[in-house]
């Protein structure tokens, strides 16, 4: 059975054929919960000069989206691996240092941000995300849904990172101002710990056209950053009846996150008028749309596992 409709994009990935979606668990626990973070209806984890900042976290990653206003900074003393500057609108760009470089960093743009020391100073005022791997136990400490995460997932991998970057570990940005290109899935970038995939904006979804999907062994995180999204999730049964859950239908704003689990049937659907934005995010980078030629963005930069 395939996943996809023929003329959507992953029709071709390595994964794309599957079953049910259905699990050989003995236990619903298995496959986890999912997480809504509604920014737009919370109060933020943290306040700083100049920020406010929200924090979602999944097995692998930790989704850090910070509302800011010229002047706000973030710095990481140490940072034990690679983590992502996310300017996702126009009207926020960015200074930033990392051991020593310094780099102007222009709005709408990913950027990738080396181990070790750093410091990132917003210019404008709107949202900056960061993106940091649970291997920063600071940062794991100040996530609202802890409670989601109680031990290890039994269906995702320790974070393994990928190969380091050709020339080895600096700053790169990339800028988001991307055409579209036919038979090429969003805008896709890599880094050693992180995939992340920006979607162009669009209207509503036609839903008698969804996606739904699962993956076996690694967890999704989506960010809306415009518009509003419908995310569907159906968990697959047991042999235990009494295991068994209720479909999830949740209407979620920008900005919010929805974290899915593996193994769960889901399909997110943009459902706003206007416009919708939403970016993907995966931890570590899915090698499915690495094998995938020319939808990996800065693919040169970053060699695949």
């Amino acid at each position: 059975m395939t996943m996809y409709e023929s003329d959507d994009p992953r029709a071709g990935l390595s994964t794309a054929k599957g079953g049910s979606g259905q699990a050989a668990a003995s236990a619903s626990d298995a496959f986890g919960t999912s997480t809504y973070a509604r920014y737009y209806d919370s109060e933020p984890q943290e306040r700083s000069d100049h920020a406010r900042t929200w924090y979602t976290r999944g097995q692998n990653m930790v989704v850090c989206y910070s509302e800011v206003e010229d002047g706000a900074v973030f710095e990481r003393d140490g940072q034990v691996d690679e983590y992502v500057l996310l300017l996702p609108e126009t009207n926020v760009s960015a200074t930033v240092e990392a051991n020593g470089e310094t780099q102007e960093v222009e709005p709408f743009s990913i950027t990738m941000i080396p181990p070790g020391d750093s410091r990132i100073k917003l210019h404008g005022e709107g949202p900056a995300v960061r993106l940091i791997s649970t291997r920063s136990p600071d940062i794991v400490a100040k996530v609202h849904n802890a409670d989601r995460y109680p031990g290890d997932h039994p269906h995702v991998p320790e974070l393994e990172s990928w190969p380091t970057p050709n020339g080895g570990f600096r700053i790169r940005s990339y800028s988001l101002d991307v055409p579209d290109e036919e038979g090429r899935f969003g805008k896709i970038f890599r880094c050693t710990t992180f995939m992340v995939n920006v979607f162009p904006p669009q209207g509503p979804r036609d839903v008698t056209k969804l996606s739904p999907h699962h993956h076996d062994d690694f967890e999704q995180c989506s960010l809306a950053v415009k518009g509003w999204y419908m995310h569907h999730l159906r968990w697959p049964w047991t042999a235990d009846q009494n295991e068994w859950r209720e479909d999830e239908h949740e209407r979620c704003l920008a900005p919010s996150v929805c974290v899915i689990p593996p193994r769960v049937i889901h399909t997110s659907a943009p459902s706003d008028p206007q416009t919708n934005v939403l970016v993907d995010i995966f931890s570590p980078p899915r090698e499915d749309f690495s094998d995938m030629p020319g939808w990996v963005l800065n693919a040169d930069d970053y060699p695949r596992k």
